[in-house]
């Protein structure tokens, strides 16, 4: 019989979380900033050394400068055994306006407090912590691939990279890992758990987005004679109208998806050098989410098309996207097979199972558009993701923990 896990289970999920809380992995999310809090260096550290502590094989993929994924493998027991991955991103949200220390995590009311708790450190100390145990199980009834992602809350290039590793497409620096890999993996895994806040509810579908940016062009001049330039802020004005009327036309289309109808937004505008200086560029941010089924290139298109059709005399740029991803459909066996498997190991824990689908995105996105089954779950609600006070229940934590292990032991 395998190890059953033991009393102090919970304790050493929490040991866990709070050591990822006290290691800052902010993403700068395309910002030009630099600091002690930024990227994920000493997160990816910390998991390199815990993890081989307890024999568990981990090893790096350079993904960018400054930002490498963790890649562990734990084989099952015995040959011919299904292989799940299992990711979550090591990257959190800046922490401006935060009302809590957001690098010192505090536990009050069986909730842990600090950025990065929900979204999603909760969920790595899940994962950890149950490959942890499952490394002392007689018998695991399936292999374990384990990705810890960077950079998924700006663009998923964690993601995307271990993706092309899987497909045995990755550079040269990517063979120790790709090695590793394949130490148990001949095909592609048969399931995919990605990490995120969802109650512990299944989530089986959700939305794609594609963001980029534009710049509307002006000409400068001094205010003083304004007349002689063309001001990029009154331009950018009148397109920011002009997206807004667009975003009210998607509201209503496919609007009784079980998503939720198609989005668009203006997130970022930056402009103006001064306020004597009539300003020659503006930059505006968009993000357009996408149901299942969109293409985000036609649907970044259709935004660019309909602004010139609103501002033809407008001068504008549109750089590619920098994220565009389709989203998670629920569609086909595999999909099916996946969630019914979590559904077995939710009941297991003696939860009661619930599916449901999102508005937001995740790396499910980059494995769902290489032909794997996704199913994304996780400890802690998305309404604490990000937010000035974040927290978890540290309950759902040690759940979690159960429920991965059903899925393996």
């Amino acid at each position: 019989m395998n190890k059953p896990a033991t009393v102090g289970s919970m304790a050493d999920c929490t040991e866990i979380l709070a050591d990822l809380v006290r290691r800052p992995s902010v993403n700068p999310m395309g910002r030009a900033l630099s600091g002690p809090e930024y990227l994920e260096g000493r997160v990816t550290e910390y998991l390199l050394n815990r993890l081989s502590k307890v024999g568990i094989t981990a090893v790096r993929q350079h993904v960018s400068p400054g930002r490498e994924n963790v890649v562990a493998v734990l084989p099952a027991t015995r040959s011919g055994s299904p292989v799940l991955l299992w990711d979550v991103h090591q990257d959190t949200v800046p922490v401006d306006g935060m009302t809590i220390e957001p690098f010192s995590p505090a536990i009050k009311n069986g909730q842990l407090f600090g950025r990065g708790a929900c979204d999603v450190k909760g969920g790595m100390a899940s994962m950890v912590a149950a490959l942890e145990d499952l490394s002392t199980f007689e018998a695991r009834h399936a292999s374990v691939v384990f990705v810890a992602s960077v950079n998924e809350e700006f663009g998923f290039s964690g993601a995307k990279a271990f993706t092309t590793l899987l497909q045995m497409c990755g550079r040269e620096s990517d063979k120790v890992a790709e090695e590793l890999v394949r130490s148990v993996l001949s095909d592609l895994p048969d399931m995919v758990v990605v990490a995120e806040p969802t109650s512990l509810h299944l989530v089986t579908q959700h939305k794609g987005a594609v963001r980029w940016r534009m710049t509307i062009h002006g000409q400068a001049c001094h205010s003083s004679y304004p007349e002689k330039g063309l001001n990029a802020i009154y331009s950018a004005s009148r397109v920011a109208l002009v997206l807004e009327s667009l975003a009210q036309e998607l509201s209503l289309r496919h609007s009784s998806h079980p998503c939720g109808a198609p989005t668009l937004s203006v997130g970022t505008i930056h402009g103006g050098m001064g306020v004597n200086l009539v300003p020659d560029r503006v930059v505006l941010e968009i993000d357009r989410r996408l149901i299942p089924g969109e293409d985000p290139l036609i649907s970044r298109q259709e935004v660019i098309d309909y602004i010139s059709a609103h501002c033809p005399t407008a001068v504008i740029d549109h750089e590619e996207p920098f994220l565009a991803s389709a989203g998670l459909s629920n569609e086909g066996v595999g999909a099916a097979a996946a969630a019914a498997s979590l559904q077995e190991a939710v009941k297991k824990a003696g939860i009661h199972f619930v599916e449901e689908v999102a508005r937001y995105g995740t790396n499910a996105c980059v494995y769902a558009a290489a032909g794997l089954p996704c199913v994304v779950f996780g400890p802690g609600s998305i309404s604490q993701a990000h937010t000035a006070d974040e927290w978890i229940d540290l309950r759902e934590v040690e759940q979690a923990t159960e429920i991965l292990k059903n899925l393996v032991g």
